[in-house]
């Protein structure tokens, strides 16, 4: 780029020589050879001076390696050129795709093709719908005029009227020779066009006699149709073409450097702005700006010390930079590249604009949960998914912007899943998961104490059923159970009862703010959040109101996948998306109500959190969805539960007390006791609960209730000294305590 001092320097430069006697006046002949070696002789010298100059003015200093005295600078030595060579530079490098990503995946060129046909289709259905109500009459009444236009530009043809304007031109500027030289060139020409207009009169009278006396009946139909429409074709004016257009195109400025340059000035960033000032760029564009999806793609290094947060945090004014709609521009960082990648990509229209978003899975017979559900897309027109065994998923937005759609999406992918026993807790009363109730081990749809007193037993048991999982994954052979986890190999083992399980709780708010059910779901629920993971129980909870008493810290801080649709603040947006994730430039408080009901923030899903727009299932496509599920789940014997019209477990009978129950085993005179005896004597007190109990289940059961294990000296049933984990009486009266306290609480 061109700097604004280098004309100074050129005008400096010639003042200065014109100021020197020894420069030549202009018209005087310059010897290049001596003027060559004059300047070589001055430049020399200015070499010698600018030495004398360095010299050392005292007699310490020493010479240095160049010959020259003074301190040497560590900027006056030659860097050592070092890296990886031409060959590891080579295989280090990135390599563009040879086919856009579109051709290569199956949905999207599906996608492409499915499009281009609906718009040849309606281009065609446009036009053929207007030919005999619209066209064809214009065409009859522009006719007579066309006819007119065809006689008249015959008529000037033949007289030559084209070379009239020169003719004349030479006439008045007294050009006697040209004018004379057109005049007989006018007149050769008038004289063979009028012959051949004759001629040509002759042959069209003879065509129309024909026509009208000795054709049939038809060709003379068609010849005068043909006479119609043509001249109507000829009597169209400029103005007013007969077709109109069946799509109208949104033209879309093209991204270019400059704009991106002038646009990235003026977000308020110091260090760009100052560089721009200066007539740099202040970025550094690491590739050609390219086409990807509905969009353009810039790839752009940023200055040093700026990161793609910032850039983020300042998304409303990059947008009105670029001239754009807030949801076209969506800057983001390169996971494969250092914090100061910034992949800038401006859409064509806004993401709010790009309608409803279909389902992948709406016309799927089935569905393996082990494999990703597929959630929506991202604004680049990306499908995106979600992972759902081994996580827990939380979902949170202000009321009214898709959050209960997010919510169907998920619980209809498990229900294409025979295998998967399905949960499903609405505690908002509108029934807007009514649809999958025949697909359900247990449903629930209320907001009234009965149905969230039903929802808190549901917990009670997903807890349950966790320890009952961790002592049977213990004993599965490591040939079917190597990484202690549920696999697809295990889940189609009916059998050993441990196929996936979704536990669904929309609007869970309702639930952990309850005065009397609400402080022990919340506990039930961070147990199975940590726990339940790698034993194939997934809670997937939805909550309008995300703060510190509708969602316990233990949840929000343990959930592996979050989704944020549009929050009111800061607070809500951390306790959805994560601690500083609004510092970190992720926020859902960006999406601007209503207009943005569908899109929110997925965190967890993929390497870095992305804005998807969600797929939109209605309640028709939901409940054909769930016909389906129903139907290959009749079909594999995997309904049960509430599916079948079966009474609801219930945790209102024989119950236990887990803390009691240790502390029945561990009498006042055992201060100290190894959690191996306390699982022993709890499958022996209860061996319907706690049977196959180690000591790790104690351990992992009391964790929650905040009693630490420890090591604790004992005897073994042989007489021999050691130290193995356990708990202390006191700590475990001191639990109790604390509990029995909060409860009378509240």
């Amino acid at each position: 780029m061109k700097h604004p001092d280098d004309d100074n320097e050129l005008f400096n430069r010639l003042e200065a020589e014109m100021a020197d006697p020894g420069t030549p006046a202009r018209g005087d002949v310059v010897d290049l050879d001596k003027a060559r070696t004059a300047r070589g002789e001055s430049a020399d010298s200015t070499a010698d001076r600018s030495a004398d100059s360095r010299a050392p003015e005292s007699p310490d200093s020493q010479p240095t390696e160049s010959g020259e005295g003074g301190p040497t600078l560590v900027d006056q030595k030659v860097p050592t050129v070092s890296g990886p060579g031409l060959v590891d530079r080579i295989k280090n490098s990135k390599r563009l795709d040879v086919f856009p990503a579109w051709t290569k995946s199956r949905t999207e060129f599906t996608e492409a093709l499915g499009w281009l046909a609906g718009h040849v289709g309606h281009t065609i259905a446009f036009h053929a719908v207007r030919v005999p109500f619209l066209y064809l009459p214009k065409l009859v009444w522009r006719s007579p005029r066309g006819a007119l236009n065809l006689l008249g530009r015959i008529g000037r043809w033949a007289m030559d009227a084209e070379g009239e304007r020169l003719r004349q031109y030479t006439a008045t500027s007294e050009q006697v020779d040209e004018y004379l030289k057109l005049s007989r060139q006018r007149d050769r020409r008038v004289r063979l066009r009028t012959i051949l207009t004759i001629l040509g009169g002759i042959v069209a009278l003879g065509i129309g006699l024909f026509l009208v006396f000795g054709a049939q009946p038809m060709t003379q139909v068609i010849a005068a149709t043909l006479l119609v429409l043509g001249c109507g074709v000829a009597g169209a004016p400029a103005d007013a073409p007969l077709a109109t257009r069946a799509v109208i195109k949104t033209e879309v400025q093209k991204l270019t450097s400059d704009i991106v340059v002038k646009a990235m000035a003026s977000i308020g960033i110091g260090q760009i702005a100052s560089a721009v000032a200066k007539g740099q760029d202040g970025i550094r564009f690491v590739a050609p700006i390219t086409r990807e999806g509905p969009g353009w793609r810039a790839d752009i290094d940023l200055p040093l010390g700026v990161t793609v947060a910032d850039v983020a945090d300042r998304r409303a004014r990059l947008a009105s930079g670029l001239r754009r709609p807030l949801g076209c521009v969506w800057p983001d960082a390169d996971p494969n590249e250092h914090e100061g990648r910034l992949i800038l990509w401006v859409g064509d229209r806004d993401l709010s604009k790009t309608g409803i978003v279909k389902w992948q899975l709406a016309n799927a017979r089935r569905h393996d949960i082990f494999k990703r559900n597929p959630f929506g897309i991202d604004p680049r027109g990306r499908a995106q998914s979600v992972p759902m065994i081994q996580h827990n998923i939380l979902i949170g937005s202000l009321p009214g912007q898709g959050k209960t759609a997010s919510v169907r999406v998920l619980a209809c992918g498990a229900a294409l899943d025979p295998s998967v026993e399905l949960w499903l807790h609405e505690n908002k009363g509108t029934g807007d998961l009514d649809s999958l109730e025949c697909v359900s081990h247990r449903f629930v749809s209320g907001i009234d104490d009965d149905s969230i007193k039903y929802a808190a037993d549901s917990l009670k048991l997903l807890r349950a059923e966790v320890m009952r999982r961790a002592a049977a994954i213990k004993k599965l052979p490591r040939d079917l159970c190597p990484d202690k986890r549920i696999t697809r190999q295990i889940a189609d083992k009916r059998s050993l009862k441990l196929w996936p399980l979704v536990g669904v709780f929309d609007e869970c708010q309702n639930l952990f703010a309850h005065p009397k059910y609400g402080k022990q779901a919340g506990e039930d629920a961070e147990f199975i959040i940590k726990l339940g993971r790698a034993l194939g129980v997934i809670l997937v909870l939805a909550t309008q109101r995300p703060d510190k008493d509708s969602l316990p810290t233990g949840i929000s801080g343990n959930v592996s996948i979050r989704f944020a649709l549009k929050v009111a603040g800061q607070v809500e947006n951390d306790m959805i998306l994560g601690t500083s994730a609004y510092k970190n430039g992720v926020r859902a408080t960006s999406f601007r109500p209503e207009i943005d009901a569908g899109n929110g923030y997925l965190a967890g899903a993929t390497a870095l959190p992305v804005v998807v727009r969600t797929a939109y299932l209605d309640d028709n496509a939901t409940h054909a969805i769930a016909q389906r599920a129903h139907a290959l789940r009749k079909a594999e014997g995997t309904l049960s539960g509430h599916a079948l019209g079966e009474e609801a477990e219930s945790t209102t009978g024989p119950s236990y007390d887990l803390l009691a129950d240790v502390a029945a085993i561990v009498p006042p005179t055992e201060e100290r006791v190894w959690n191996e005896r306390i699982a022993a004597r709890l499958a022996e007190l209860r061996p319907e609960v706690y049977g196959g109990w180690k000591g790790e289940n104690v351990t992992s059961a009391l964790k929650p209730h905040g009693i630490k294990t420890r090591d604790v000296a004992g005897t073994t049933d042989d007489g021999t000294r050691t130290t193995r984990r356990g708990i202390t009486r006191a700590d475990l009266l001191t639990a109790i305590a604390e509990r029995d306290e909060k409860r009378g609480a509240a």
